[in-house]
């Protein structure tokens, strides 16, 4: 039989999430699942990518927190098989909602990032959206996690059993990367080839939502420190977000304002950090960071902040398929950064060890994955 699944989620917009969610109803098997994609507001970069097979259902709520009455009433009408979250803002209201319309299909929530902040300790909102989870994530069949990290913490955290917990790491990995990253590139500052990184300029890439788990302001000081030694090195941040005209303030206040581009959202990052000679990355958490598979599946080498959880599982073996440095290290980020920029032969040897390494986020192991966390197949 095949099963009707609802995939849910705020909007489809340029998040590593929407990303997955958008790669997940491209390559679902038609054999086995009819998707439909429920949207608190039909908006979002990726929109027009979807699948034409795809129905779009908007809840039309003023915001995700009320949403729940409208996808209640959508439930009790629809009767899915499967209702699938897959934004960890949107678990607490799916759950909520599920449980109120009496759905007897199942229910599989996805949690993307750490529940924590701040080294560990929780702020007052995060306090209660823990508490949230802990009694919504019980009604799950299923919780998938993004990383072995985030696994261990719904565990811990939330009480959930290990068998109600399934990795399933992101789908980012295809065989389109080659022509991805060869495709054309209109910057100033990027030469026509991969690897070339500029003819006049290194060129460094950072790639995600100008939101502040990522941590700009110690990558823009780190890029300071850089440009120190090497003048010429310029930086492309592609992404948008709420930060970006803080960031941009900042930049200009540490002399950045021509050596740095926000270059907004671009849906193939690939072109980008083919053509660079690193990827920075200085988040203070994640789930499991897409940017630096993609960017490794490139051959570009990356140095990242070694924060909870994702980074350590992606960067096997820090100095050989990447550089792990200590959250909020400005001073580390810029040191590993400059080895790699004084060294071609460093970077080459690198960027091959991290081209094998992410070969494990392939789209048909992890789609495999998410098809048996929706359908209730082997654990």
């Amino acid at each position: 039989m095949v099963k009707r699944v609802f995939f849910f989620r705020p909007t489809l917009d340029d998040g590593g999430a929407d990303r997955v969610t958008l790669t997940l109803l491209q390559n679902l098997d038609r054999a086995r699942f009819r998707p439909t994609l429920v949207l608190v507001r039909r908006r979002g970069a990726l929109m027009a990518e979807l699948p034409p097979d795809v129905p779009v259902v908007e809840l039309g709520a003023a915001r995700l927190a009320t949403s729940g009455i409208a996808l209640r009433r959508l439930l009790r009408a629809e009767r899915p098989d499967v209702l699938f979250s897959t934004a960890s803002v949107a678990n607490i209201p799916a759950a909520a909602a599920h449980r109120a319309a009496g759905a007897r299909g199942r229910l599989v929530l996805s949690e993307r990032s750490t529940l924590y902040r701040g080294h560990g300790r929780l702020h007052a909102r995060q306090s209660a959206m823990v508490a949230l989870k802990r009694l919504t994530y019980r009604f799950a069949d299923l919780v998938t996690a993004v990383s072995q990290g985030v696994a261990d913490e719904l565990a811990r955290v939330l009480g959930l059993a290990a068998a109600r917990i399934k990795v399933v790491y992101n789908p980012m990995v295809t065989d389109e990367v080659d022509a991805l990253a060869a495709a054309p590139v209109e910057h100033r500052w990027l030469g026509a080839g991969p690897g070339a990184g500029g003819r006049e300029h290194p060129v460094i890439v950072a790639v995600g939502r100008l939101i502040d788990i990522k941590d700009y302001p110690t990558l823009l000081d780190a890029f300071a420190r850089i440009r120190q030694d090497v003048a010429a090195a310029r930086l492309i941040i592609l992404g948008n977000g709420p930060e970006r005209a803080r960031l941009v303030e900042l930049a200009r206040g540490l002399g950045l304002a021509d050596a740095v581009d926000f270059a907004g959202f671009d849906p193939n990052p690939f072109k980008y950090m083919a053509r660079a000679r690193l990827l920075l990355q200085s988040s203070t958490v994640e789930g499991l960071p897409g940017s630096i598979i993609q960017s490794m599946a490139c051959g570009t080498p990356v140095v990242s902040t070694d924060c909870d959880h994702g980074p350590r599982e992606v960067i096997q073996e820090s100095g050989r398929d990447g550089f792990l440095v200590p959250v909020s290290d400005s001073a580390a980020l810029a040191d590993r950064a400059l080895a790699l920029l004084r060294s071609p032969e460093l970077r080459d040897r690198m960027g091959a060890a991290a081209r094998l390494s992410v070969q494990r986020f392939s789209v048909a192991e992890s789609v495999a994955r998410y098809q048996d966390a929706i359908g209730g197949g082997p654990g």
